[in-house]
């Protein structure tokens, strides 16, 4: 690629850019030489750390950098249904003591005992999804099948039809993938917010099982959870376990169709899958989080000011050479690998049991089925980018089989 001084990364960053989208590791490994901590006057201003120990020192800093926006880009101004819209997305948007306790109401959903109840059904999904393309000996591994997984399991969770799934898959790209896209990103939202609230309304006073319902009888220190809370952990739970999760899984199945010996090695030694998973996580991060400067503050020699924005670069921390030895290469009997892909600090990501659970899963059943597959001839990778980067097409090709 052509040096930061004539892309002017370093002063003038785009995550939005194609070319960054694209292929963003070379930009981060010259700027961790030469500038480790970029800015930019683009989308509000914000600053990109590109080095591990700067990126999770930031993130534990709860005291001088806040999570009231945790958005790479302000946050447009949405019709609030009435004022229903103001805690945020807690508890990832909250900062301590509020943090504490939304915090604690989310976790029992995605503890170890509570996925190992969805793994079931996230196997027999991904078998049905398989089932469904494998004697064409084609398909999209990211719309046919990455995309398919992470909204059903999350629609179980939150109680919802499986018919409404493309109805959620569309919020959540418009909210995410289209962000520059002011309007549309404002439609999703209104839409997504109404749906909620209706639903909230539906299951007030009743006895279901799901997120939404145990909510509503939830309380703290003696108070039921405000609508607004709960409405604002009902969105984030779509938002943040949809597109993170299949952008993983799709950056996960692209690895492997693009470099055989791993897929074959994976397909004949299943004992190396948990630490080809915590690899794949390292190398293809998808989150890029927010912080708000709560006061004046110099950072690796950055004079970073009250209300400036920085973007956590998890991805790039998870690339840094200091921390991690060839970090360009996928090695996946990696042993020594403390990633950052899920957060680091007390918003640590709240779902990465279920996260790493469908991921896994999603990898086991795929190479169960089609163990040898590569890209489709002329084949166009498309990959979104900004808070998460994942693909969004990946065309490939395998020995057509009958369904079992």
């Amino acid at each position: 690629m052509m040096s930061t001084d004539e892309h002017h990364w370093a002063t003038d960053y785009d995550i939005f850019d194609p070319t960054y989208i694209g292929d963003p590791f070379p930009i981060w490994d010259e700027l961790r030489e030469k500038c480790p901590i970029a800015h930019t006057d683009r989308h509000g201003g914000s600053w990109l750390p590109t080095r591990y120990q700067d990126v999770t020192a930031i993130a534990r800093d709860v005291e001088h950098f806040s999570s009231q926006s945790i958005s790479v880009l302000p946050p447009p101004d949405v019709p609030a249904e009435g004022g229903l819209l103001t805690a945020g997305l807690p508890p990832i948007s909250s900062d301590p003591p509020v943090h504490t306790w939304s915090r604690r109401l989310l976790l029992p959903w995605f503890s170890p005992k509570q996925v190992d109840d969805f793994e079931p059904i996230t196997r027999a999904l991904c078998r049905r999804l398989v089932t469904g393309f494998i004697e064409d000996g084609r398909a999209d591994a990211a719309a046919d099948y990455a995309q398919q997984i992470p909204v059903r399991i999350i629609g179980i969770v939150l109680g919802v039809p499986e018919e409404h799934s493309d109805l959620f898959t569309g919020w959540v790209r418009d909210v995410l993938e289209f962000a520059t896209d002011i309007p549309r990103r404002q439609k999703a939202v209104g839409e997504l917010v109404t749906y909620f609230v209706t639903l909230m309304e539906e299951r007030r006073g009743g006895d279901g099982t799901d997120l939404i319902s145990e909510l509503l009888r939830s309380e703290v220190d003696g108070e039921p959870v405000s609508d607004p809370h709960i409405l604002g952990t009902v969105a984030l739970t779509l938002i943040a376990g949809v597109d993170t999760t299949w952008s993983a899984i799709g950056s996960s199945l692209w690895h492997l169709a693009t470099h055989p010996d791993d897929a074959r090695r994976l397909a004949t030694e299943p004992g190396l899958m948990p630490t080809a998973i915590e690899e794949l996580l390292r190398a293809y991060s998808p989150v890029t989080m927010a912080r708000i400067v709560n006061e004046d503050i110099e950072v690796a020699g950055c004079p970073m000011h009250a209300g400036d924005r920085v973007l956590l670069n998890f991805p790039g921390a998870n690339r840094d050479p200091e921390q991690f030895p060839e970090p360009e290469r996928v090695i996946l009997d990696r042993e020594a690998n403390r990633h950052v892909a899920f957060g680091a600090g007390i918003h640590r990501c709240a779902g990465s049991n279920l996260a790493r659970m469908e991921l896994r899963v999603a990898i086991e059943e795929w190479l169960a089925r089609i163990p040898e597959f590569r890209l489709a001839d002329n084949a166009e990778v498309t990959w979104a980018g900004g808070q998460v980067r994942g693909p969004r097409t990946i065309p490939v090709v395998f020995p057509p089989a009958r369904p079992v």
